[in-house]
């Protein structure tokens, strides 16, 4: 930070915007391997969450890795320095009052972990989308995989880069043999108790 920056104190609070979306914020984090099912899942979490009056908003790999991150590659600093800016831009939206679903699979527990640090514990509900290897080799739905097999991709999470599964996950879904209808519910579950929607 420049030794110039002054942090100015605004009057509107977090918690006013949270009074004014009637209901409270979160960062829910999704993290897990290229083909979980990460993004599906957040994406229908959303559509419920919509539907029952919660502003949120979604941040993936299409709006971020395309816009605010698009200078970044896929070697190991370049993901930590991914995670922070998502982390930051998350930060800003959760004090907006906005529930806000990032779909990423953020491989090191060291740069999950200094999300939750950005955001502040009680704003972070981290979402472990546990699905095998070979099933997101099966679904290999953009073609990924094969191309990491075949040498064309490098640093590909799971094949030539490491994935840190989370220890202590808030919610944790394992999606090999669960219908998608059962992942999302289980989520629903947690975070509708959590947001404290008021009439």
């Amino acid at each position: 930070m420049s030794d110039n920056t002054v942090i100015h104190h605004y009057k509107v609070t977090k918690a006013d915007r949270e009074h004014l979306h009637k209901h409270k914020s979160y960062l829910l984090w999704f993290t897990g391997l290229s083909g979980s099912g990460k993004s599906t899942i957040a994406n229908l979490v959303e559509v419920e969450l919509n539907r029952l009056g919660v502003s949120t908003y979604v941040l993936d790999g299409d709006n971020i890795r395309n816009g605010i991150n698009k200078d970044l590659s896929f070697a190991p600093e370049d993901r930590t320095e991914n995670i922070r800016r998502i982390a930051e831009v998350g930060n800003l939206m959760v004090n907006a009052g906005v529930v806000t679903l990032a779909a990423f699979v953020s491989p090191y527990i060291k740069d999950r972990a200094n999300i939750k640090t950005i955001v502040g514990a009680e704003n972070f509900i981290e979402i472990y989308v546990n699905t095998s290897l070979e099933e997101c080799e099966r679904r290999d739905v953009k073609g990924l995989y094969k191309k990491a097999r075949a040498g064309e991709i490098q640093n590909m999470t799971g094949i030539s880069a490491p994935y840190e599964a989370p220890i202590h996950a808030d919610i944790e879904i394992i999606t090999d043999h669960q219908p998608i209808e059962t992942s999302v519910k289980s989520i629903l579950d947690v975070i509708i108790e959590k947001l404290k929607i008021e009439a």
